[in-house]
């Protein structure tokens, strides 16, 4: 009887001192995360960080000076944090050039024309000199081109109208359901003769600002290749109805973008090394290049302040990693993911481990959560962490993509993550001449900031 009541003494004993240390390290977080929230949102640089990048530099096509600008920037001021180390990663990466502003009208009789707003889409060729002046024929997918048939397409102006659907609240899905008429809709319309394409802008809301994107046109050789451009949602709808009343319109549009040949960039990238494991490596980062039209704040300057920020709390917070956390800003992710490509390249062939991956490149709105690409096991793991996350509205954790420069570093027991903002008003910007400074709030992009790096430190204390 008294071996039992030792033994069970014991076995109380060592619960208690369970609960006490799973207890004590819950607070730590709670305390170390809370931290994290206040700096971003009283000390943070990042929302001056985006006000540099997008006001005084502006769009940053791959290729293009703006681009090199943003890299020296970005790299300053990564310097300026005191890390452990700063560098610039050489990519070579594409160079389209828009050229002079598109134009574009229909016409429903002779001299009576209606101009609508377009925008080349990225990677298109130019039409002739002349431009393009043809019949318009509607379709609403790709699928339809081969009911219509040559006989009905060849020598005509393909206007997909295919729209996302408003009734799903992801708003990603419903851009993902139709965006293969913007990438394939010039290469596939080819096939069937046809000398041109207008794709209606991937938006949610009815305005005037064509979404350019890009596209391509697989192995087509160059003589078959059509030029490609999209309007704006109020102009498709104002063509399509035009259309239905008269089915015989010609439209004309003119665009001289051009393509070059490969120049030189770079990826920016810091760290501060790990305390106990500095050879397995923490990546957070976001595209630094952008379209054109706008200045890229949203798509993706706000992800690479955010990336930049978690590197600066860790510093102001005094939080000192067990492994290497390291900031990447990928170049050309729009045109052509040529950054993430090769930094996943030049890390395997260092041997280099990696253990998780962070992106954001979904907007700088206020943060919902984070989508995790990684096995049941591990995904189970952080959803032990969600609570630590509820105060700060950070409800959403759910399996599924994580980011397009991330990817390409997808291995066996690597966990890739993308923070998931709130999308419902991000494709009223996105690749378009509205995607400015003034459309992002401080305080949705400092939490954003604050929950990647509260995950970071989750991942970096816990592992997996």
């Amino acid at each position: 009887m008294k071996n039992n009541y030792k033994v069970n003494s014991k076995l109380a004993l060592l619960f208690v001192i369970a609960f006490t240390y799973v207890g004590s390290s819950q607070n730590t977080d709670q305390e170390q995360i809370k931290k994290l929230y206040d700096v971003a949102l009283t000390e943070g640089a990042g929302y001056n960080w985006l006000n540099y990048l997008s006001n005084q530099i502006g769009g940053r096509l791959s290729g293009s000076i703006q681009a090199q600008q943003a890299v020296n920037y970005t790299k300053s001021q990564l310097d300026s944090l005191g890390v452990d180390k700063v560098w610039l990663q050489p990519v070579m990466v594409p160079k389209w050039v828009r050229g002079t502003p598109e134009f574009a009208y229909y016409e429903t009789s002779p001299g009576a024309t209606t101009n609508v707003a377009i925008c080349a889409l990225g990677g298109s060729v130019p039409t002739p000199q002349q431009g393009i002046k043809a019949n318009i024929i509607e379709v609403d997918g790709i699928e339809q081109l081969a009911i219509l048939g040559k006989d009905k397409i060849s020598g005509k102006i393909v206007f997909f109208n295919k729209p996302m659907d408003a009734t799903q609240i992801d708003t990603f899905t419903a851009y993902s359901n139709c965006v293969d008429q913007r990438y394939a809709g010039a290469e596939e319309a080819s096939k069937y003769g046809a000398l041109g394409v207008i794709v209606r802008s991937l938006n949610l809301r009815l305005d005037d600002y064509p979404h350019t994107g890009s596209m391509g046109y697989g192995e087509q050789p160059e003589s078959e290749r059509i030029p490609a451009a999209a309007i704006s949602t109020n102009g498709a709808e104002l063509l399509s109805t035009s259309l239905k009343l008269n089915p015989e319109i010609n439209f004309y549009f003119k665009q001289n973008c051009k393509q070059f040949n490969d120049v030189e960039s770079f990826n920016v990238i810091a760290e501060i090394r790990g305390t106990t494991k500095p050879e397995e490596v923490i990546v957070v980062g976001g595209h630094l290049d952008s379209w054109d039209l706008g200045d890229g704040s949203h798509d993706d300057g706000a992800g690479c302040v955010q990336s930049m920020e978690v590197l600066n709390l860790f510093k102001k917070t005094g939080y000192k990693p067990k492994h290497t956390v390291r900031v990447v800003l990928f170049m050309n992710e729009e045109n052509g993911l040529r950054g993430g490509n090769k930094y996943a390249e030049i890390a395997n062939a260092n041997n280099e481990k990696h253990i998780f991956a962070l992106e954001s490149d979904s907007g700088g709105f206020t943060p919902r959560g984070f989508t995790i690409d990684s096995s049941d096991k591990n995904f189970e793991k952080i959803l032990t962490w969600k609570n630590l996350f509820e105060p700060y509205l950070i409800h959403s954790f759910e399996k599924g993509f994580s980011g397009a420069d991330i990817g390409p570093l997808k291995q066996e027991g690597l966990v890739l993550a993308g923070l998931r903002p709130d999308s419902q008003r991000y494709f009223d910007h996105h690749h378009a001449e509205n995607d400015t400074f003034e459309h992002v709030n401080r305080r949705e992009l400092q939490l954003g900031a604050a929950s990647m790096a509260s995950l970071v430190y989750l991942v970096d204390k816990y592992g997996f």
